[in-house]
């Protein structure tokens, strides 16, 4: 009995134990999990999937391609290993699978797969890997697209050297006004061009030669011809986003240009029949933000009309419906991704919401979507406890068919999220926050605060997980993440407040919000601090040049001096246009004004800089600007550079991990004890 009691005391104990749970540490990161790209068969009895993770002793993200019934049975992996499978593709008749894998020789191939045997081969051994997969209707081609180099000549020419002498590498000859891109670092002269290649496999054949980037190919119903967008006019570097619809002829090659509108026309989708191409765009006035609308034309090119004209939204990832007599999208409003659907005569309604999860760093909405022939649809699941899930929704009823996070959130904390709205002090506009409380949150406490900026700055945030705030509400801070004027999903007059104006009543914004929280009594308002990137960033700057209430910042990868930016940045034909009413030159005051280098003389709060040395958005230099005129007006500040990073620092886990631990780190330091 004895030795019973003993046993049952232990058992009692131990799962007591096992029950009691901590809060998210930083390493936890690499335990977290998502789900992204979701592609149901054509019949919708089965989805693949991408099951993301991250590996701690490489530091690498993983990915896999998992499949499933769509009624949440027979889970199971199609790839394994320490690779990344990505980009699954269903042949038109469900029987195949292409697919993208470095698995073999850490080259990315196109792989096929049968799915009645699971048997893969690799379709390609190019020196590039091919992207933007589609199948031909009789499943026996794949059109795709694939960087092509070009030579460069360069008009330096140096003598021969003396044989064995070992001189330094030749100078890099430049004449391309973006010749260079975040997250990809000097380009290489060449272009993506389209291909074609048979199912059997051999060599793809290339059916584009021009000096252009071309997008991704749609097959004509007939399987003679391909539809796809680009930029191919003479004066495209100084008009980047005036892209077109053409048809190519596989055959012959002619190319036909099917829209003539100023504005990009991409986002193509054929019809059922084949007779219609819906796809989205819109007519380019440079604003700072532009809602993307859905239009419909014949196949020829002609009678185009705009079906969403009277529908607020952005219109993103379009997809017809088996019956040809309406279409489904997805889009943002007020912080939630949807899947919508709307007639040919434009009338819009719900299917479903609660898409998201694919943004693990910061809450930005994030989310994909495929419907079947058959009415089914699977989605990227979101939600604030968890990053994304997979989901599906049929007739009315959604079911979430995984749960990757479970293990690690069975001992870890989750902090609440709540949503927030106030009037901004300027106009009295309502504004839409989340308030994100520490775990086991006393609401008679005082809790120190962090105020985080999304960027952008025509983006969103919602209701959706993110690691990077949890870490904070884990560390014991109440965070307030906002959209503030400018952000997307409450419509293009709502995005546009910031046109040209940008930054101004967006702080008014911001600080109302903080003024809302603080009126709830749990916050302490001599414990506040602001942090963001990018948008963010220049947010941060200026908040701490207009006000001395925070006790500390972290300004991560900012624009500084817009003067310096829009000739530094990798994009300069876009951003002096549609964030300017001119070049910098002809209105230096107007950049000097909205520039937060204009404030520095006011600034008195501890600031840290933050950005990765291999940023090209917002490069290194407008951080290392601001951290010479701090240290010259002798305010305290540190500058963290994050090795090998570009704009999206996360691009590795360890690098999401420092930048939160920075952040911490330097709050911690002026946080009251």
């Amino acid at each position: 009995m004895k030795n019973i009691l003993t046993f049952l005391f232990v058992f009692t104990a131990t799962l007591a134990l096992a029950q009691e749970k901590s809060n998210l540490e930083l390493i936890d990161i690499f335990d977290m999990e998502y789900v992204s790209d979701p592609q149901i068969s054509p019949d919708g009895s089965k989805i693949v999937y991408i099951r993301n993770s991250k590996d701690v002793m490489t530091d690498k993200n993983l990915s896999n391609l998992w499949i499933i019934n769509f009624d949440g049975s027979n889970n199971r992996p199609l790839t394994t290993g320490n690779h990344n499978n990505v980009s699954p593709r269903w042949s038109r008749d469900g029987k195949k699978l292409v697919y993208r894998s470095n698995g073999e020789d850490s080259k990315t191939k196109l792989y096929m797969m049968w799915l009645d045997t699971k048997e893969s081969v690799p379709l390609t051994n190019t020196p590039q890997a091919p992207s933007n997969v589609s199948w031909s209707y009789d499943n026996r081609h794949l059109a795709f697209t694939m960087f092509v180099p070009e030579n460069h000549e360069s008009i330096v020419k140096l003598p021969q050297k003396p044989e064995g002498a070992k001189w330094n590498d030749p100078p890099k000859y430049i004449d391309d006004m973006t010749y260079r891109a975040d997250g990809a670092g000097y380009l290489k002269s060449g272009h993506n061009q389209i291909f074609i290649l048979s199912t059997d496999g051999g060599t793809p054949r290339q059916l584009t030669s021009s000096q252009n980037n071309h997008g991704g190919p749609v097959w004509s119903k007939d399987n003679s011809s391909l539809y796809f967008s680009a930029n191919l006019h003479k004066n495209k570097e100084f008009e980047p986003a005036n892209s077109e619809i053409y048809k190519l002829e596989v055959k012959s090659g002619k190319i036909d240009t099917l829209t003539n509108r100023f504005g990009p026309d991409d986002g193509i989708t054929l019809s059922p029949d084949g007779k219609k191409i819906a796809y989205t765009g819109f007519d380019d006035t440079f604003q700072g933000y532009q809602v993307s609308k859905l239009y419909l034309m014949n196949a020829d090119g002609t009678k185009v009309q705009e079906l969403s004209k009277d529908f607020d939204r952005d219109v993103q990832n379009v997809q017809w419906a088996a019956d040809g007599k309406g279409l489904y999208f997805q889009y943002d409003d007020k912080g939630d991704t949807k899947i919508g659907s709307i007639t040919l005569n434009g009338k819009v309604s719900t299917i479903t919401e609660n898409l998201g999860g694919l943004s693990l760093g910061r809450p930005y909405n994030q989310a994909e979507f495929t419907v079947s022939r058959n009415g089914k649809f699977t989605y990227t699941l979101g939600g604030t406890t968890h990053p994304s899930d997979l989901g599906t929704h049929y007739k009315g009823n959604d079911n979430r068919l995984t749960h990757l996070n479970d293990d690690l959130f069975s001992f870890r904390n989750v902090a609440e999220v709540e949503e927030l709205w106030w009037e901004s002090s300027f106009d009295q506009r309502k504004i839409q926050g989340w308030i994100v409380k520490p775990p086991n949150f006393d609401a008679s406490k005082k809790y120190p605060m962090i105020l985080e900026i999304h960027g952008g700055p025509f983006t969103s945030y919602g209701s959706v997980f993110s690691a990077e705030v949890q870490a904070y509400a884990a560390a014991g801070y109440v965070v307030l993440y906002t959209n503030p004027r400018g952000s997307t999903s409450y419509g293009q007059e709502f995005g546009n407040l910031i046109h040209h104006d940008y930054p101004n009543h967006d702080y008014d914004d911001l600080m109302s919000g903080v003024d809302a929280l603080l009126a709830k009594g749990y916050v302490d308002d001599k414990n506040l601090f602001v942090t963001g990137g990018s948008g963010g960033g220049v947010l941060s700057a200026w908040i701490v040049g207009k006000t001395d209430r925070f006790k500390a910042a972290v300004v991560a990868k900012p624009v500084i001096n817009w003067y310096s930016f829009v000739l530094y940045s990798d994009n300069p034909g876009f951003f002096y246009k549609y964030w300017f009413p001119n070049k910098p030159w002809e209105n230096p005051e107007n950049y000097l004004k909205r520039s937060p280098i204009s404030l520095v003389g006011n600034v008195t709060t501890p600031t840290m800089l933050l950005t990765g040395e291999e940023d090209y958005r917002t490069p290194i230099a407008e951080s290392e600007q601001y951290y010479a005129a701090l240290k010259l007006q002798k305010v305290e500040t540190a500058m963290v550079r994050i090795p090998g990073a570009s704009h999206g620092i996360a691009n590795r886990p360890s690098n999401l991990i420092a930048k939160i631990a920075s952040v911490l780190a330097w709050f911690d330091k002026y946080k009251d004890k």
